[in-house]
């Protein structure tokens, strides 16, 4: 059930891998463009997975988007008359999203937005928790558990098929061949051996 909010507002749609977070995203934008209202939708140059210039879900699906380095490129295309953002893979992005996505809030704009919530060691992902806590709309999906089959709310990161260790970089972008979706007991991260 979606809510209308009086102004602008932030919707959240978060989660682990391969638990729809995208998918969810295309079909609010879809519902939007339907609506015939106007609609742009950004993605960060680092996800480069499917497609160059679409933001597209693992299960094939699209929309336009336009491709991004930064919050200020967002800011610089940016149309006056746009009254839906969409913004995936929200938490490539820097702290300066938070503002910004607060900013167009307050302009009066639907910011839906998509992103991780937890990165790969299953600690809080960059800007996202704190986007979740000043949105008005939070959707937390979950996937199924490669492992187990239970419902899954974290990423498994995996180097040569084992888990990563925690001192692995934060930021890796991939798909099945380096992550699996997993559930709190399955997941697992392997700490730093002091030495």
């Amino acid at each position: 059930m979606y809510h209308r909010y009086d102004g602008g507002w932030i919707e959240v749609v978060c989660g682990s891998m391969f638990s729809g977070k995208t998918e969810e995203l295309i079909r609010r934008l879809k519902r939007a463009q339907y609506a015939k209202q106007k609609t742009q939708v950004f993605k960060p140059a680092l996800d480069d997975r499917y497609h160059q210039n679409n933001v597209s879900s693992h299960a094939g699906t699209q929309i336009e988007a336009i491709v991004v380095e930064s919050v200020e490129d967002i800011a610089a295309q940016l149309n006056d008359n746009t009254e839906v953002v969409g913004i995936d893979e929200v938490q490539f992005f820097g702290w300066e999203i938070v503002e910004f996505c607060d900013k167009l809030a307050d302009m009066g704009k639907r910011v839906i937005i998509a992103g991780l919530d937890m990165d790969f060691r299953g600690e809080p992902f960059g800007p996202v928790p704190v986007l979740m806590a000043q949105a008005e709309a939070v959707d937390k999906l979950q996937a199924i558990c490669m492992v187990c089959g239970a419902p899954a709310s974290r990423t498994q990161r995996l180097v040569a098929g084992k888990p990563a260790p925690y001192d692995a970089p934060i930021i890796l972008v991939g798909t099945e061949e380096v992550y699996q979706a997993r559930c709190r007991r399955c997941h697992t991260v392997p700490k730093v051996q002091n030495q």
